[in-house]
């Protein structure tokens, strides 16, 4: 899963927040820690990644970081409105002063026509600025759907350093 890549990846996403001297954080769900396990399989990242939360279940999302469950409830787990949310709760339980989320339907089941397997809903929150979601359909297996999109949240982040 973590493919040579992707840890390279990895790094040079490290290096590029320790030159900025800005602290990671990880709200995710469908990649189930994976961009938090990329990062810290770098020697040294801990001077970078403050912390990853894993929020799986509904019910994380508002246990671990702070997501409404009436908007939950509102938009679906799988939702840039949660995404956002996810970030931002990330953000406020860290010393961090970025953070990113991910929440989808990585299959091989669970998708619908309005909700696909390979959607994926990204949050990114960064102190003192507003914060950004988007979603992307990633093609591939449950595999190809979490590397893709653990790279993708690697790409965000660094488009906002």
């Amino acid at each position: 899963m973590l493919s040579p890549a992707l840890l390279d990846e990895a790094a040079a996403l490290l290096d590029a927040c320790r030159a900025r001297g800005v602290m990671l954080a990880t709200a995710e769900s469908c990649t189930g820690g994976l961009i938090v396990a990329a990062l810290t399989a770098i020697a040294g990242s801990s001077d970078v990644v403050d912390r990853g939360f894993v929020a799986y279940s509904n019910e994380s999302k508002t246990e671990l970081v702070g997501v409404p469950a009436e908007l939950i409830a509102r938009h679906g787990a799988v939702s840039e409105a949660v995404a956002r949310a996810m970030a931002e709760g990330a953000l406020a339980r860290s010393r961090a002063g970025i953070a990113v989320s991910v929440t989808g339907v990585a299959g091989p089941g669970g998708g619908s026509a309005e909700k696909p397997v390979g959607l994926v809903c990204f949050g990114l929150a960064r102190r003192g600025d507003d914060v950004a979601s988007e979603s992307r359909v990633f093609p591939g297996d449950r595999t190809a759907i979490r590397a893709a999109t653990v790279a993708h949240a690697f790409g965000m982040i660094r488009a906002r350093l």
